[in-house]
């Protein structure tokens, strides 16, 4: 068996007039991420974890800002087409740990549908993904809420 790691790091900036989509999931709140994509950070540093760990390069490589076919696009869509990536080489994922920094809105509550929902686009158990949510006590541009920022590690084996 053959095991490998892989971390990802993702950070946008909070505007008005967006839709805040985090995990795959829309939240209500007064401001979303700005990006080329729906901007979800929580799956683009996921999405570069695997890459990584599977050595593919990263999200960029395989979904450039530079191309109109990602323009709006689902982040849903990008994490299940690296995974067809990752299980082209013969891996699958072993668990993935994450760490969203945001001031607001409050994360806890919807990390449990964030899991199913991750879970569900990456055919893999709930319980194969951790989820965390933590704030930086008002400390940098995700404590003055001008940003949210994602951290993800992952296992990933081949049999």
């Amino acid at each position: 068996m053959k095991i490998r790691t892989g971390f990802g790091f993702d950070v946008h900036r909070l505007t008005e007039g967006r839709e805040l989509w985090l995990g795959g999931i829309r939240l209500d709140h007064t401001k979303g991420l700005l990006g080329h994509s729906d901007a979800d950070v929580l799956i683009h540093a996921l999405c570069d974890a695997l890459l990584g760990a599977a050595n593919l390069r990263d999200i960029g490589y395989h979904f450039p800002d530079t191309a109109g076919e990602y323009k709006n696009i689902d982040s849903k869509i990008l994490l299940r087409r690296t995974m067809t990536l990752l299980r082209e080489k013969g891996y699958e994922l072993g668990n993935a740990d994450i760490t969203v920094c945001a001031e607001r809105p409050r994360l806890n509550p919807h990390i449990p549908r964030m899991q199913e929902t991750l879970a569900q686009v990456m055919d893999t158990d709930t319980d194969n993904i951790s989820i965390k949510a933590t704030t930086t006590e008002k400390l940098g541009f995700t404590g003055r809420e001008e940003g949210i920022a994602a951290y993800a590690a992952v296992l990933i084996v081949k049999p």
